[in-house]
């Protein structure tokens, strides 16, 4: 019953989030190109805003933890573990205030109205995973900019999502390139929980009622770690020990 239910809420949704999405794309390029880099950031804000409720379509809750009083003024690097896409709008809306920045694969960056304009125009940097050429100097670059302009890094060291929820072992040169060239950063390990779920039955239908749980766990001073393979392991450790496989 909840799978059938599931088709006309998922049918209701795609053309929401679709429709939001086209609407959005004109928008980012109007506060991008004629207003700036304030104006597109806080276009993107909205657009956000929109995206996560557009989730309440299908039932979609969120619970965002966040305890600690992370400082808006320096750099980030936000490491967090990947269940779906819904992992990301819920990050960005949440954090806003942060300056929020993807590592992502090139692959978004074209074709997907208002999402790859952001991706392109906001900061965030493309990854080629199958060109280490090309890789290097772009996470080089982005933890520069994260640095000299106080943004906010995220990167899902997983390197893909996970599709069940559990977690895949963490690639730790993303990070480490980051950590070279932010040195001043707060990291700051976010667990997600349940993401996954949204994709529980493939595209389509989308899975239907879930809870979604975002856990900030306390930020570590980067400058202070001695040893940072072994923050690496730490930060996994601290993650990974957060999720919680319930079907």
């Amino acid at each position: 019953m909840r799978k059938l239910l599931a088709y006309p809420l998922t049918v209701l949704y795609l053309f929401v989030f679709g429709v939001t999405l086209l609407i959005f794309h004109p928008i980012q390029w109007i506060c991008f190109n004629v207003f700036g880099y304030q104006a597109h950031k806080k276009s993107v804000d909205v657009l956000q805003f929109c995206l996560v409720r557009c989730l309440h379509i299908l039932g979609t809750r969120f619970t965002w933890n966040n305890p600690h009083n992370i400082p808006k003024n320096r750099p980030l690097i936000i490491v967090s573990n990947h269940q779906s896409m819904y992992d990301i709008s819920p990050i960005m809306w949440f954090m806003r205030q942060h300056h929020i920045k993807f590592v992502s694969k090139k692959e978004l960056g074209k074709g997907i109205p208002s999402v790859s304009y952001n991706l392109r125009h906001g900061g965030s940097v493309l990854i080629d995973r199958k060109n280490p050429r090309q890789a290097l100097p772009a996470m080089l670059n982005f933890g520069a900019y994260i640095e000299q302009n106080n943004r906010s890094a995220v990167i899902f060291p997983e390197g893909t999502r996970s599709k069940d929820g559990h977690p895949k072992p963490f690639k730790t040169k993303g990070l480490e390139l980051l950590f070279k060239k932010a040195p001043s950063a707060l990291v700051v390990p976010i667990t997600v929980n349940n993401s996954w779920k949204m994709l529980r039955y493939g595209s389509f239908p989308m899975g239907i009622g879930n809870h979604l749980k975002f856990t900030v766990h306390q930020p570590i001073e980067l400058s202070s770690v001695v040893d940072q393979k072994q923050l690496i392991k730490d930060i996994e450790q601290t993650i990974t020990t957060a999720i919680h496989i319930d079907k």
